[in-house]
């Protein structure tokens, strides 16, 4: 059973001079005994999964809310107490139990977007699998390939860019290439991800706790 009630999405109907009629998905309204008996029975089991979920999400909200206000009390404490700030350079913070058996942590990822050095470093690269030409692997190519093509939305696949950057090839146009990459990196913003976890031992390996529908 759930501990908070579920969020009220209304019914879907209206009564109008004593009669029931259900809102339709085109703006209309059919009365009541024109709609069909399944589709009152998935219009009563969607809403009342959506009531539980929107419900869930607020609490979740707000238990997100008070988590970044703990540790940035926390923080604040360190800073006047000990003179010391928690965390490393970016915002990563990593907390523990007394008893080792649970952790929080929280991590700041970056988004980052390329600026205009990164068709240099695509020249650079196609002139070298051009001369490498059958010796280059054809995963290498694959990498290339998807590396430089845009999504629908017109973003760069950020994953396989950083792949690149990851090989180790000598070639000098490469290593210029990979600068290039690099130049063209741009901070754009961040966001801030609270991670639980916990274990039933010390010698036990670690288990998030999933607060992720999906992998729930």
């Amino acid at each position: 059973m759930t501990h908070f009630p579920p969020a009220d999405i209304g019914t879907g109907q209206v009564v109008l001079d004593g009669e029931t009629w259900w809102n339709t998905a085109d703006g209309g309204r059919l009365p009541e005994d024109l709609v069909k008996p399944l589709d009152k029975l998935k219009d009563e089991v969607v809403r009342k999964i959506v009531g539980h979920g929107l419900a869930l999400s607020r609490q979740v909200s707000r238990f997100l809310g008070h988590t970044f206000d703990d540790i940035g009390q926390l923080e604040s404490l360190m800073a006047q107490e000990y003179k010391a700030r928690l965390g490393g350079k970016k915002g990563n913070i990593t907390l523990y139990t007394v008893d080792g058996l649970f952790k929080v942590e929280v991590r700041v990822q970056e988004r980052i977007d390329f600026g205009p050095e990164l068709q240099v470093a695509k020249s650079l690269v196609d002139e070298c699998l051009i001369e490498w030409s059958s010796d280059a692997r054809a995963e290498l190519r694959a990498i290339v390939t998807r590396a430089f093509n845009t999504d629908q939305a017109g973003k760069i696949n950020r994953s396989e860019i950083f792949t690149l950057l990851r090989m180790d090839i000598p070639d000098p146009r490469w290593q210029e290439a990979m600068r290039a990459i690099r130049d063209a990196m741009i901070v754009i913003g961040s966001k801030t991800y609270v991670r639980m976890w916990m274990r039933a031992r010390h010698d036990a390996a670690w288990q998030s706790i999933t607060i992720d529908l999906a992998r729930a």
